[in-house]
């Protein structure tokens, strides 16, 4: 066939499918021109998943009756600067939009209408239908300044891509959750969204600051975010990381919960997303995934925007630094809260006391014949706690028992984890605070004690090594062979002693003697793999980790060992004392605080 031109309208469709993939990609780009506009209020209301109507209306600045015309034409935009020779930088975006694309492909695939008014000038309306431009014409328009854009009937010039369109609630959803993401980016904009009717999402503006950010959101990912997020704020060589990370208590099942932002743009960054999962490696089993959300700022002329027609992935011109920044600031984010375990924790053991309906209720047994013993009947003696065998309860006393040759000391109830009171089933440790009580698993949380201890020694000294008596050839993909052997300075830290072999072949000489006898083939294999997806030599961490926490899991104190009050105690100062013992080496809770408030609620004192 001969190569011809495209007509323009078949070219503006082409531009609509690459920018336009779904309402809630329209959606996006019309918040973020309004936000470049420097919109304070957002409105957006969106029928039938976006795909009926759409309408954003911002207090920006508006636009004149010159440039409407310009808004609706392609390749032309206000969000890029010449410089003296009439040139522009496409690496030195400041802005969140650039492309000038966006107003077209829309008018281009659907029933376009803007109205925007000027301060102090009059409002005009441009309408585009099918790509079809309307003369602008004046207009009505309730603000001082501002643009309302209506979009109706999305993609009907094109039915094609209708086949393809999920179901309007599922749309819907995508477009509340891509509101959310801009909310969380701008939390300085208020924002209103309408779903067919029906107010869903309303945010007012927060004042600048980690405060004001946090509570932006805490009102979009709930209440429990807030309150077991950790602030994250650390910069290095011009970039800056900034932002909340979740508790690894707080952990979700999927990684729907992260949400990550360059230079204010939500991006979707496999670079980004493998140091987040590298940074709680040692907290979080495979299947938990880490709540966050993080901001990325630095000089726009150090990441490419320009990657993607919807902006959705970045290139950063120093990868490497990036992600050592992620998974530094991360890392002493987590030392830094010490023994500190998320909130929802006591919540669940509420639960479980509380049924789930919040009511306490006697099960049906406690009203047979013989459950309940008379006040008047003669007490049996009791040398432990009333209910419980000798074999799995006793109580240390305290300090109210003048008996007690050993006087407790008082300053221990005010100790973040208190002074230990008893232990139960020679498993759990109850303590009590000035405030509550507290139970520790003391198998959980000596094991998180060990593991840490080992992980410091082997810094420290470094991973000892095992020579192989014959040196093992693993074959793989050229480009595979060629990142492993591009890591072999890292890989031999932590014990693996490896060399390039030929295309395609790696040469495996040492390996961590903790692995033991191991699987050198599928070692390698697995850490190609997270080079690829990730960037970063995760498997064999994960094993050295595993191998560790095996070890310190046989080396702590057993559940069903008894201990004595001084121990108890001892072991509770270490955990105040150590990062990271408020959860185990899978990112379950060592230990659960109640408030005194909590119990006195579950007995209906309160």
């Amino acid at each position: 066939m001969p190569i011809r031109r495209l007509p323009s309208e078949v070219v503006n469709r082409i531009a609509a499918g690459e920018v336009v993939e779904r309402p809630a990609s329209a959606i996006k780009e019309l918040v973020e021109n309004a936000i470049d506009a420097g919109a304070r209020r957002i409105e957006i209301q969106a029928d039938g998943g976006g795909l009926s109507r759409i309408l954003v209306v911002d207090d920006g600045r508006g636009m004149g009756p010159e440039e409407l015309p310009l808004a609706v034409e392609r390749h032309a935009t206000s969000k890029l600067e010449l410089d003296d020779a009439g040139d522009v930088d496409l690496l030195n975006i400041h802005t969140l939009g650039f492309r000038g694309e966006a107003l077209p492909s829309i008018g281009s695939v659907a029933r376009l209408t803007i109205s925007t008014r000027t301060s102090g000038d009059q409002a005009y309306a441009i309408s585009v239908e099918g790509g079809e431009v309307s003369p602008i014409r004046p207009a009505a328009f309730a603000g001082d300044h501002g643009t309302r854009v209506e979009v109706r009937d999305l993609f009907y010039a094109t039915p094609a891509r209708l086949k393809f369109m999920k179901s309007e609630r599922a749309e819907a959803m995508a477009i509340s959750e891509e509101i959310k993401r801009q909310a969380m980016a701008h939390a300085q904009v208020a924002f209103v969204l309408t779903l067919d009717g029906r107010p869903v999402l309303r945010l007012e503006a927060e004042h600048p600051g980690d405060e004001g950010r946090l509570r932006r959101l805490a009102a979009i990912l709930g209440e429990a975010f807030g309150d077991n997020a950790l602030l994250i704020d650390q910069s290095r060589d011009g970039h800056r990381l900034s932002g909340y990370a979740g508790l690894p208590t707080y952990s979700r099942g999927n990684a729907a919960h992260q949400y990550l932002f360059v230079n204010g743009r939500p991006v979707r960054d496999r670079l980004l997303q493998g140091a987040l999962r590298g940074a709680y490696t040692d907290f979080l089993a495979r299947d938990r995934h880490p709540a966050a959300v993080l901001f990325i700022d630095l000089d726009p002329t150090q990441v490419d925007v320009n990657v993607h027609p919807a902006k959705a992935e970045v290139r950063f011109r120093d990868p490497a630094l990036a992600r050592g920044l992620i998974v530094g600031a991360l890392k002493h984010a987590l030392a830094g809260a010490g023994h500190r375990a998320s909130t929802t924790v006591a919540d669940q053991a509420l639960s479980a006391f509380q049924g789930g309906t919040g009511t306490w209720r006697p099960s049906p047994s406690a009203f047979r014949p013989g459950a309940w013993t008379s006040p008047f009947a003669a007490p049996a003696p009791a040398p432990v706690i009333p209910g419980l065998s000798d074999v799995s309860a006793r109580v240390e006393p305290g300090t109210d028992v003048a008996e007690t040759p050993v006087p407790a000391a008082p300053d221990l109830l005010d100790r973040p984890l208190g002074a230990a009171r008893a232990q139960l089933h020679e498993t759990y440790i109850v303590a009590q605070t000035r405030d509550g009580m507290v139970v520790v698993d003391q198998h959980a949380a000596h094991e998180r004690l060990v593991y840490e201890r080992m992980k410091a020694q082997m810094s420290a000294g470094g991973v000892a090594r095992q020579a192989l008596l014959v040196p093992v050839v693993v074959q793989l993909e050229a480009a595979e062979a060629e990142r492993v052997a591009a890591v072999a300075d890292d890989l031999a830290e932590l014990g693996l002693v490896l060399e390039a072999f030929g295309p395609g072949a790696i040469l495996v000489r040492e390996t961590p003697a903790l692995l033991g006898d191991t699987d050198v083939e599928g070692l390698i294999r697995d850490i190609a793999d997270d080079l690829a997806e990730t960037g970063q030599t995760l498997a064999l961490r994960e094993r050295l980790a595993e191998v560790c926490s095996t070890m310190a899991c046989h080396g702590s104190i057993r559940a069903g060992r008894r201990l004595t009050a001084d121990e108890m105690n001892a072991l509770l100062r270490q955990m105040e004392a150590t990062p990271h013992s408020g959860q185990c080496n899978h990112g379950r809770p060592t230990y659960v605080e109640l408030k005194l408030s909590d119990i006195e609620r579950l007995f209906g004192r309160r």
